[in-house]
């Protein structure tokens, strides 16, 4: 097998930048928990427009007769996978505390420490992806071409990337998911023992959002395990049983599987997250909005209303305006003290037109 572990694949940026720009421009979702997944959807990004060019160009054996420049480019994508691994632990352990520890939940889980554990996290995976730099590698081919299976080690694949970066950050990741839903189970039948069967109220209703909180999540998670353990299982093949042979199409098919995870969060948010499908609905009318307001103005559909007649329209309008408000103010309003103030401002906008 003379190629990379990589394959080509089209970058899928679109829909992760759309989650960032959705958590960017909606306060609703400024939550430690959106932090998490914007660093997740970064690499994702970072997947399709680094690691993927990267993985196009080793694939062809390029660069050639340069050994850090090449191990640089095929680190890129170990690089972005430990950085959402480090992410998608991150939620699981925030959805920890929120569960376990409410009462400290918001001393521990500030904006200010999430962005701190979003920059030790990607320190971190720039680190581990940078270990074949540091001399765990294999002596170059005298043809000087960079092919993943001739210069990356084999036993820095699966001894320390698959079995302490990946599969053992996973495992913590199940067992926390596991207590998560062991521990929300308890409480709702807890919660049903107290009133006699049935599970309503306040209470009830919170650990029902949060119990549909972690399974969003954790579906985040099992998707990932099942797109990459795949292409890892394959690297263990390779290193255990060099002489097995491995399909191509198996291979090719494992590559495949693992580039579509960075194309797959997106719409699962929409489907499983309301927030989140509200966010992306907002920020497609208002392209939609934007878009028909230029082309309604570059076909010369707008027609210009004269002076006199604006200021007729606005003289209707605070008519209306006026009418309105002062059947407001003979309806009890909310907030009697200010009912006068907002006729008495209605009042000085007309006396203005």
């Amino acid at each position: 097998l003379i190629k990379s572990p990589f394959y080509r694949w089209p970058p899928m940026g679109i829909g992760n930048l759309l989650v960032c720009a959705a958590v960017g421009l909606n306060r609703k979702l400024h939550t430690v928990t959106n932090y998490f997944l914007v660093s997740l959807a970064v690499a994702d990004v970072c997947v399709g427009a680094l690691a993927i060019p990267c993985a196009i160009l080793t694939d062809m054996g390029t660069p050639r007769h340069n050994l850090y420049l090449c191990l640089l480019m095929l680190s890129v994508l170990i690089m972005l996978t430990q950085s959402s691994i480090f992410s998608l632990l991150a939620v699981a352990a925030e959805r920890y505390v929120a569960i376990f520890m409410p009462f400290r939940y918001h001393s521990l889980m500030r904006p200010r420490n999430a962005l701190l554990i979003i920059l030790v996290t990607w320190v971190l995976a720039f680190l581990i992806g940078l270990v074949p730099l540091m001399g765990w590698h294999k002596t170059p081919p005298a043809s000087g071409y960079c092919f993943f299976v001739f210069v990356v080690d084999m036993t820095y694949m699966v001894y320390f990337n698959f079995f302490a970066c990946v599969l053992a950050p996973l495992v913590v990741m199940f067992l926390i998911y596991a207590q998560i839903f062991a521990a929300v189970k308890r409480q709702m039948r807890r919660i049903a023992a107290d009133r006699g069967g049935t599970a309503g109220g306040e209470g009830a209703a919170k650990i029902k959002r949060e119990m549909k909180t972690a399974t969003s999540l954790f579906l985040v998670l099992f998707l990932f395990t099942v797109c990459w353990i795949p292409l890892h299982v394959i690297n263990c093949f390779l290193l255990l049983c060099p002489s097995c042979p491995v399909p191509l199409p198996l291979l090719l098919t494992a590559i495949i599987l693992s580039h579509a995870n960075s194309a797959v969060n997106p719409f699962l948010y929409a489907y499983k997250m309301k927030s989140f499908r509200e966010a992306f609905k907002g920020i497609f009318l208002c392209c939609r909005g934007a878009s028909m307001g230029e082309d309604h103005r570059d076909n010369g559909g707008g027609t210009a209303v004269p002076r006199h007649e604006s200021k007729h329209l606005s003289a209707l309008n605070c008519k209306k305006n006026k009418k309105t408000t002062q059947q407001a103010s003979s309806s009890t309003p909310l907030c009697p003290h200010l009912a006068g103030q907002r006729s008495l401002s209605a009042e000085k906008r007309c006396t203005l037109v």
